[in-house]
């Protein structure tokens, strides 16, 4: 099967050309990754033959483990497995600079919660709000919008924010590993899913540039939209209420909702990826579970049980004994990022 081109557009952010310029080297990445050398950022080792070896083996004809292309669903994780998610998730991080906008006109948000955790500036009281906390921030500070006015402010987000650390754009902070392994898995004629606890429009606007995936691909937590007819124009338009939390076990219950089919390789990072890993590999015929494990504090971070973003211990402990491919990102990746390539 043919990788598909996905060519940078422009008109993404309505002829942004910074925006536009700085999801250029992803998409690239993923293209050339799978024309010319597949898993190229890898290091030549066990984990990165046995994502060839599956992907051999569940594709050759012939083979007693042979899985029709109608059949070849994967599912991912976004936060911590196909970009980085420290020192907070960077949907989180969008919603920040919400309230901090909001605030500037209203001092009175300022002893309310969850504002005032927020504009407290505390890491620790930021970072305990958790995926929860940030989907009751995005219904808060969003309410009242409609879908298309929520997806301008995050691609105009996108064009200004910079990540604190790197001083990139945040879609700079793709893993350039994980770009190679969609466009691998595309190459064989797998189909490729997000499955998040992002917010699912939040997500929508920016993937299919960046990682080559399609919104109607995306799986995410969501807030409640009512339609209504305005001025003659029919919208979409965000309430201050969460109508799905798709996380830990909501996660096996979205992909059966929203996709249809059950996926024959699943990849996260977290315990909130659990039960999507368990609903994967827990059947008959040929799985694959994959966990991306923090180990490199020097090009990323390295964190697993004590994090508060994106913490791994039950699944890190379960991995074993299930035969997951527990991915060591200082050990087993080349490069984290493209920029660093």
């Amino acid at each position: 099967m043919a990788t598909p081109s996905f060519a940078t557009r422009r008109e993404f952010l309505g002829g942004s050309s910074l925006l536009a310029s700085t999801m250029a080297i992803p998409a690239f990445a993923t293209r050339a990754s799978a024309e010319e050398t597949p898993l190229a950022s890898w290091h030549d080792g066990p984990a990165r033959n046995a994502i060839v070896a599956f992907v051999e083996r569940t594709t050759g004809q012939g083979s007693p483990d042979f899985v029709p292309p109608e059949e070849r669903i994967t599912v991912f994780d976004n936060d911590g497995t196909l970009w980085s998610e420290q020192p907070v998730y960077f949907q989180l991080a969008f919603a920040l600079d919400r309230i901090r906008a909001l605030a500037a006109v209203n001092s009175g948000l300022a002893g309310i919660e969850p504002y005032k955790s927020v504009l407290s500036g505390d890491p620790a009281a930021i970072a305990a709000l958790g995926e929860m906390g940030l989907l009751q921030i995005v219904a808060l500070t969003h309410a009242g919008m409609t879908t298309e006015q929520f997806q301008v402010q995050v691609k105009e987000w996108l064009k200004t924010a910079r990540h604190p650390r790197f001083d990139r754009p945040y879609t700079d902070l793709v893993f350039q590993p994980m770009l190679e392994l969609l466009a691998y898995l595309r190459a064989n004629g797998f189909k490729t899913y997000i499955v998040s606890g992002g917010g699912v429009d939040f997500m929508r606007p920016w993937v299919e540039t960046v990682y080559g995936i399609p919104p109607e691909q995306i799986v995410g937590s969501a807030i409640q939209a009512q339609f209504e007819i305005d001025g003659g124009k029919a919208e979409l338009r965000k309430l201050p209420e969460i109508e799905f939390n798709n996380d830990g076990p909501g996660k096996p219950v979205a992909i059966n909702r929203f996709i249809g089919r059950l996926p024959v390789f699943a990849a996260g990072n977290s315990d909130g990826d659990l039960e999507m890993l368990q609903w994967t590999t827990l059947r008959p015929g040929p799985r694959f579970g994959m966990i991306v494990h923090h180990t490199d504090a020097e090009r990323e971070w390295a964190y697993d049980r004590d994090s508060k973003m994106g913490r791994l211990d039950r699944a890190l402990a379960e991995a074993p004994d299930r035969g997951w491919l527990v991915v060591d990102m200082q050990q087993d990746w080349k490069t984290v990022y493209p920029f660093q390539m």
